[in-house]
């Protein structure tokens, strides 16, 4: 791998790395002006427009598009990313770490990309673009297109172009058929494309299942990928009907409701246990639990 001009973890003077490579000073996304590098930086502020990033497991970091206002597409900085490695760009990731002063963290390398429900600057709802990088010279064993959700794409099947619903067909659509796909990659990427019970990975077959359901959450619960946990479809259903839930510690609980040998039946033990939980999946799982079918 070619040398990088920069010493992960050490802290940068954000103006000096525009003196010495171009790019611009306010913007997240900033292609050099002069070198084939793109810069990307990272901060607490972004929320106000709507951003969210975060390291969906070591390897896999996600990355909200550029766009303070309306739906984001793929154009300037969003379209650099996405074509980054065709045009021989190389992505260097940024994080505040106060005002003016920024962290190296690591260079990135475009994976994947999903659309996902937002707001933007003014609280309005509209569709981003969330980015999935994974860590320069890392193998992923998964490919994009397993982790695919069906999405409303143009007719030249390009996956990247989303046709926009319209005014009267956006409500109920951007959540059900077009919100969802990003988070259910970043659910898969948490779990590292394995049932989070039995380490069963054939992405074709895995959901990402809600800890409190969809109908039931606030706009921020329904994408927060600690309400997320990688079931198999048994446990997926008893999960979302209440019939079995799990204690801090990942333990499974099983309903009184459905007798042992039955549970048997459809392979459930009572043995069985959620591996890696985060304090995020304990506090939705506390949730869960109150609603338990015993």
């Amino acid at each position: 791998m070619t040398k990088t001009p920069f010493i992960p973890n050490q802290i940068y003077k954000r103006s000096d790395i525009h003196d010495q490579f171009g790019g611009n000073r306010q913007s997240g996304i900033c292609p050099s002006s002069s070198y084939p590098y793109i810069f990307i930086f990272s901060g607490a502020g972004g929320k106000q427009h709507g951003y969210k990033d975060q390291w969906e497991n070591d390897k896999v970091f996600s990355y909200t598009g550029e766009g303070q206002a309306g739906d984001m597409t793929f154009t300037k900085g969003n379209l650099a990313l996405r074509d980054h490695l065709q045009n021989g760009k190389r992505v260097f990731l940024f994080e505040y770490v106060q005002k003016g002063y920024v962290k190296f963290v690591s260079e990135l390398e475009f994976f994947d990309t999903g659309y996902f429900e937002t707001h933007d600057t003014l609280g309005k709802e509209r569709i981003g673009i969330k980015f999935f990088f994974k860590k320069a010279g890392v193998q992923l064993y998964i490919k994009p297109q397993d982790l695919e959700l069906n999405q409303i794409v143009a007719e030249d099947q390009n996956p990247y172009k989303l046709i926009m619903p319209d005014s009267t067909e956006r409500k109920g659509l951007v959540t059900s058929r077009v919100g969802q796909g990003a988070y259910r990659k970043s659910v898969m990427h948490r779990w590292e494309y394995q049932c989070a019970v039995t380490d069963f990975n054939d992405p074709r077959i895995l959901i990402a299942s809600h800890i409190v359901p969809w109908r039931d959450a606030s706009d921020e619960q329904r994408l927060d990928v600690d309400n997320g946990i990688l079931l198999s479809p048994t446990y997926d259903a008893l999960f979302d009907k209440h019939l079995i839930s799990f204690e801090d510690t990942g333990k499974i609980i099983l309903s009184d409701q459905i007798e042992r040998s039955a549970f048997e039946l459809i392979g459930v033990t009572g043995k069985e246990s959620i591996r890696d939980l985060s304090d995020g999946n304990k506090l939705y799982l506390d949730q869960h639990r109150n609603r338990f079918a015993s």
